[in-house]
């Protein structure tokens, strides 16, 4: 950048300098202001005003003119490219008051500012505008134009139903940059007015026909945008409602940035021009053809690294004393099972031999005590009939019948009655 020296130091070129930077010590130059401007006023966009035709002189197929202001003196002037005039009604002369869609022009090398119209009509069709804007109101309160309602379109559509015109511009462009994308897109056109009185009813019969369809995955409604007048019909309420009810995602893609009809605000997306709606809804195949490699190299560095991973993590184990020689753990344990089965027997065998002692000692205990042991040392026990046991001498009166069990068997015998003590006596003396 070349710089000039005065006496307070190096000073930037007047192009170099941003005229809210500029001082009389570094002033700014003429382009740099013109186009300072020139970005001021691109920003301020399309704007439309009313005023009356004072001036409409026609110079090679293109308008220039101006409008005066009904309210006041203020003027404007204005310039009509022969592209609107074509849309414009034949109509339109000085005098008229009008309705225009102007955008203001600042030209950098002359430093003139005009206004460039993109849209005029009578100022009847403002009370028009103002139907359009009530109705507006009433679908958004009703909630038509929630985006909540709105259906998402699918990532790749079998078929695309398309409403256009015949010929059209608008058709050629959504099929060639659908195309583009996505080479075996499929499309399913059914044509019809897209302006005029024949708009409507021929709009709702294609948007019938292709909603009906069970193969068409998304509609696209498309037109190559137009003066207000001819997006009338776009508006209607009863389109408005129809696709609002459609079970199929419905694309509007009208072409006009000025004005918006209400077919936009019900629309499941809103397309700029008939290229960006084609542009949105069939993928790019060369992208996803991109995505697919991305994934297949991220899914094969991933298997590689657990791969990887896991043979390591076999290495580790394989290297581990009991698996490289199995049979070691079970050899070093041998010895054990033999020292533990050994015991076992030892302590089986004594707990073995002490219940036999003790059954051997119960066992005597029990025959000790058995009345047959008593019987077999000369004792002897009387039985009476009913099987009581004689205790008592007067149980067994003289003639009694008794039996007698004695240590080898039983016999019957008759009781001689009570034995005096002295004939005891006596018979002890005699023996």
């Amino acid at each position: 950048m070349t710089t000039f020296q005065t006496e307070a130091g190096a000073v930037p070129p007047p192009d170099a300098v941003h005229p809210r930077d500029s001082s009389p010590d570094t002033p700014t130059s003429v382009s740099r202001l013109n186009e300072t401007i020139r970005d001021f006023v691109q920003k301020w966009g399309a704007v439309w005003v009313e005023g009356e035709i004072t001036a409409w002189n026609l110079r090679g197929g293109h308008v220039f003119g101006r409008l005066k202001d009904a309210a006041g003196d203020g003027l404007l002037s204005f310039r009509m490219w022969s592209s609107t005039l074509q849309r414009t009604p034949g109509d339109l002369k000085v005098g008229d008051r009008v309705v225009a869609c102007v955008k203001a022009d600042y030209f950098v090398k002359t430093g003139d500012f005009s206004f460039t119209v993109s849209a005029m009509r009578h100022t009847g069709l403002g009370d028009q505008l103002e139907r359009l804007e009530r109705l507006r109101s009433a679908l958004r309160a009703e909630g038509l134009f929630d985006p909540a309602r709105k259906k998402a379109l699918p990532f790749l559509p079998h078929v695309i139903g398309l409403i256009t015109g015949e010929r059209s511009d608008a058709e050629k462009d959504v099929h060639r940059n659908a195309e583009l994308r996505w080479p075996h897109v499929r499309f399913r056109t059914v044509h019809a007015a897209v302006q005029g009185d024949r708009c409507v009813p021929e709009t709702l019969a294609a948007l019938a026909t292709l909603d009906a369809d069970p193969e068409v995955d998304v509609i696209i409604i498309a037109r190559g945008g137009g003066d207000p007048q001819s997006l009338l019909g776009f508006s209607d309420e009863r389109l408005v409602r129809a696709v609002a009810a459609a079970s199929t995602p419905v694309v509007s893609a009208i072409g006009h940035e000025n004005d918006h009809p209400l077919l936009d605000e019900v629309a499941d997306l809103r397309a700029s021009t008939p290229t960006d709606a084609a542009k949105r809804v069939v993928p790019d195949v060369t992208e996803q053809r991109a995505l697919v490699q991305q994934l297949r190299s991220r899914a094969r560095t991933r298997l590689t690294q657990r791969v990887g991973h896991d043979i390591a993590a076999l290495g580790q184990l394989r290297s581990r004393p009991v698996l490289r020689d199995p049979e070691s753990m079970l050899t070093g344990r041998a010895q054990e099972v033999v020292a533990l089965s050994s015991r076992g027997r030892d302590v089986m065998a004594r707990r073995w031999d002490a219940a036999a002692r003790a059954t051997a000692e119960l066992r005597a205990s029990l025959r000790a005590l058995s009345p047959g042991a008593t019987l077999d040392r000369g004792y002897a026990i009387a039985h009476l009939p009913g099987g009581g046991i004689v205790r008592d001498a007067a149980q067994a009166p003289a003639g009694a019948d008794v039996v007698v069990t004695v240590g080898r068997g039983s016999f019957a015998a008759r009781s001689a009655g009570e034995i005096a003590e002295t004939g005891a006596d006596a018979a002890s003396s005699a023996n």
